[in-house]
């Protein structure tokens, strides 16, 4: 049974501040008091004079029912530990999700150098939602033109940890590089699963990126050396496009680098959509089919 519409202190843990409720999604918006009238701006960007939302992935179906703030100093506190407690949860159930392999490694242990994974929750159970079938690859609420040859059919695909309903293409690279694994080049499109839609594109491309790291490359040291960060638009939505090469060496994997391309969309007002490509260093001919798909992305279903 959901909660009751309302503020409630703040699932990241922030002291002093409350997050509006609204019975099935958390809003932007912060606010100091919890007798404040409901945000009139839904969940769009956090308003300049409120505290900024610091804990990225935060799902509310993680075994968090919010309770109502209490105006005794008392349930102020209780609220901090319960914020405290969610986010040990949350990070107990990623390192799980992540343990189950990464894009790339089709099934190896995942890790990278991150000290801490920060990627959210997939949301696996998620109805399908039914595109419009015009020979454009969808994902979320954007598309590109199918790429042909050699690339493959669009597949969906669940492994991705930080997003759902993605439709993806790619090609073998190197083949069965070690048993049950093989390396592609990619390129994919889908909603961006953190967070309930309340950061902007900038910290959702850095959300993305981090998880790539931290998920997508076993146990390898990763470099990484950002190319492009900034901010553009798609079809008149705010964006956030993130160009890094990354760096690793893995047993038996002749590729040691890869140029990964990130670009997440402020598609709705609750929800973000995401285009991701990797590029390997051996196959640098599949780089302009991937800036043509992306050059080529539009906003709707």
């Amino acid at each position: 049974m959901s909660s009751p519409a309302g503020w409630y202190p703040d699932p990241g843990g922030q002291r002093g501040a409350f997050r509006y409720w609204n019975g099935s999604t958390w809003s932007a918006q912060l606010s100091s008091s919890a007798s404040a009238p409901p945000p009139s701006t839904g969940l769009g960007q956090p308003s300049s004079n409120a505290p900024q939302f610091g804990q990225y992935g935060y799902q509310p179906g993680m075994g968090y029912a919010p309770q109502p703030a209490k105006k005794r100093n008392t349930g102020l506190w209780i609220g901090i530990a319960v914020g405290v407690l969610v986010i040990a949860l949350i990070a107990y159930g990623v390192f799980r999700l992540a343990s189950q392999g990464g894009l790339n490694g089709g099934g190896g242990n995942a890790g990278g150098n991150s000290t801490t994974n920060p990627c959210p929750v997939n949301t696996a159970s998620m109805a399908p939602i039914q595109h419009t079938n015009d020979g454009r690859v969808h994902g979320g609420l954007l598309s590109y033109p199918m790429l042909g040859s050699p690339w493959g059919p669009p597949q969906p695909d669940t492994r991705v940890p930080f997003g759902r309903d993605v439709r993806e293409q790619v090609v073998t690279v190197e083949a069965s590089y070690a048993p049950g694994n093989s390396w592609v080049a990619s390129v994919l499109v889908g909603e961006l699963a953190a967070g309930d839609g309340f950061f902007s594109p900038q910290e959702g491309s850095e959300i993305v990126v981090k998880c790539l790291i931290g998920a997508f490359y076993g146990n390898a040291q990763v470099g990484r050396e950002d190319k492009v960060s900034k901010a553009t638009t798609v079809g008149g939505k705010d964006a956030w496009l993130v160009e890094t090469h990354l760096t690793f060496d893995i047993k038996n994997l002749k590729t040691k680098g890869e140029t990964a391309i990130v670009l997440i969309v402020a598609t709705s007002t609750d929800a973000s959509s995401l285009f991701y490509a990797s590029i390997p260093d051996t196959s640098p001919q599949f780089m302009q089919p991937a800036r043509d798909a992306m050059a080529a992305l539009t906003v709707g279903n």
